[in-house]
């Protein structure tokens, strides 16, 4: 299977494929920010393009941008909230934080109405996004379909690019209908439409869009209108790649399974159920395991700590080695995942009703 950005395998070989496209390893430009975020010290962000823009920014307090979609088509799970924690580290820098909801690109390549898109993005993912901390004052949420000012730099925008470059991209064939060839244009001023205003006059200055490997064919598309729209003169975007998650059994993370993700609102039986079924790196037997000890870089539940459930360096290593060591079970591993997720998403649900009604107030004033 190709990886484009309706299909993604199973598993991805990020140094071939960073190698393939011309991605750069992001430790080379972080400096300290790399204290910052354990995205960034864990190597779970592990691959960028001129995000050198983005941390002289940061460090010397310029203005930038953050555009990051969301294409709400399932319900939301740990691997979407990478997503919110990302969010949350750049708005202590910047207020300019963009959320296109992709219900035109939903639309035209998923066959999703309109209404269930919508429905989607504000009881899934809006409300979860504040509540998870988001602060709803930084943040430009809007749907695809509603923002004139996005549709209107599409259309000038399109003019940029040709069916032959777009074929050559995305791999269309040519039953695709044309909605879904022009998804990626929507994509591209989603990227782009915070360097103009209002009436579409020039406002450069970088942007950076936080993506998975599988979404750099928008980046790449969008860096080249970038540079050939000379009347806008564009700053071509920033980006950064972030690994994906192992889904619970291995392989891919999905919201079509359900048996693979834990969703932000499963209850706590649920959430035990998964835990307690879900790939370790434990040794086939109790014996075995004490003897050899487990393998942490195969195991999900460690993955989960390293992602969201253990911020602190230190815990996180001494669980790594107790694992290695045998002297950590797999039972008692599991136990610990399920006690952290439960108290996480009992917190959580009690933070989301009144992130609703933000969510509904934020989405009703871009109707």
């Amino acid at each position: 299977m190709e990886l484009t950005p309706w299909e993604t395998p199973a598993v991805i070989d990020y140094k071939k494929t960073m190698e393939q496209f011309g991605v750069k390893r992001i430790e080379e430009v972080l400096g300290d920010l790399k204290k910052e975020h354990h995205f960034f010290r864990r190597n779970i962000i592990l691959g960028h393009r001129d995000f050198e823009r983005i941390v002289d920014a940061i460090k010397h307090g310029k203005d930038f941008a953050v555009v990051s979609g969301m294409m709400p088509s399932g319900k939301m799970h740990f691997g979407h909230k990478m997503v919110v924690d990302l969010l949350k580290f750049y708005q202590k820098y910047t207020d300019n934080i963009n959320i296109p909801i992709a219900d035109l690109e939903a639309y035209w390549a998923r066959n999703m109405s309109f209404e269930k898109t919508k429905e989607l993005a504000l009881n899934e993912y809006i409300t979860n996004y504040i509540a998870l901390g988001l602060d709803p004052d930084k943040i430009n949420v809007y749907l695809q379909s509603k923002y004139q000012k996005v549709k209107d730099l599409a259309l000038i925008l399109s003019k940029r690019t040709n069916w032959s470059e777009m074929k050559a991209i995305y791999g269309f064939k040519g039953d695709t209908n044309m909605g879904h060839v022009f998804a990626p244009i929507i994509q591209v001023a989603d990227i782009l439409h915070p360097q103009v205003d209002k009436n579409l006059n020039p406002e450069p200055k970088p942007v950076i869009v936080p993506v998975g490997i599988d979404q750099d064919p928008h980046i790449r598309l969008t860096r080249d209108i970038a540079n050939r729209a000379k009347e806008f003169r564009f700053i071509p975007p920033s980006s950064t790649y972030h690994r994906f998650m192992t889904g619970l059994l291995g392989g891919k993370m999905s919201s079509s399974k359900p048996e693979t993700a834990i969703f932000l609102t499963d209850s706590p039986e649920i959430v035990k159920k998964k835990i307690f079924s879900a790939k370790t790196g434990g040794r086939e037997t109790l014996e075995e395991h004490r003897k050899f000890g487990g393998n942490p870089e195969e195991c999900v539940i460690y993955e989960l700590f390293l992602y969201h459930l253990i911020l602190d360096d230190r815990e996180l290593a001494e669980i790594y080695q107790k694992c290695k060591s045998g002297e950590l079970t797999c039972g008692k591993c599991k136990k610990m995942a399920y006690e952290k997720v439960v108290e996480f998403l009992n917190d959580l649900k009690e933070r989301r009703e009144q992130a609703k009604e933000i969510a509904t107030k934020i989405l009703e004033k871009k109707i």
